[in-house]
């Protein structure tokens, strides 16, 4: 099981990133051990900056390579949350030098992920989702804001790489991302049903 997350996908977030819009999307990886496993999150000791991202997630359900657009839609029946926590101070220094930053996206527990899955019956295109940050609502999502579909995703990145059952695909964040610190508590909700909590240990 692999972990693909995409870049800045949300306008606004680019904007508050001061990163220019993407032409295509942009991904990374994440592998497996990002998962949070416990109930709660420790935060590393080797970030003072660590942000947090709120996205959609989708998950795979069969193989596929190459997928058309057109039928990208029979590869994933269903979405929830997931958070993509970044070292931003471990990232700022890689962009500066011009090198990867798997290092602050890709360390372990570095996706919470919820295990509530919501079943796609209708369009994609109207999912609403947020992040409460200690009691305050900090991101609100819209999917019809995404500047890449569920669908477009797909097929770009299987030109790249074979998808196969059970891979998880984070599909970018909103505006609003922000640091977090010991002792935080965050809530997503899908819907407005929470899907996901924990405390910052």
């Amino acid at each position: 099981m692999k972990i693909i997350c995409i870049g800045r996908n949300y306008a606004d977030h680019a904007k508050e990133m001061q990163a220019p819009l993407p032409k295509t999307p942009i991904f990374f990886m994440k592998p497996e051990t990002a998962l949070l496993r416990t109930r709660d999150f420790f935060y590393p000791k080797f970030t003072s900056e660590l942000h947090y991202e709120c996205e959609l997630v989708l998950k795979i359900d069969k193989v596929g390579k190459n997928i058309q657009e057109k039928f990208a839609h029979t590869y994933y029946s269903s979405f929830t949350l997931g958070i993509d926590f970044t070292a931003r101070d471990l990232q700022k220094k890689c962009k500066e030098n011009g090198l990867p930053w798997e290092i602050a996206k890709s360390f372990d527990q570095s996706a919470p992920l919820s295990k509530h899955w919501i079943e796609i019956t209708d369009s994609a295109e109207n999912i609403t989702f947020e992040l409460e940050h200690n009691g305050v609502i900090v991101q609100k999502g819209f999917s019809q804001d995404m500047i890449f579909t569920f669908d477009q995703i797909i097929a770009y990145v299987s030109k790249f790489i074979t998808l196969k059952k059970g891979d998880l695909i984070f599909t970018g964040t909103p505006a609003g991302v922000g640091p977090i610190q010991i002792g935080d508590h965050l809530k997503a909700r899908l819907f407005d049903k929470e899907v996901l909590s924990f405390y910052v240990r």
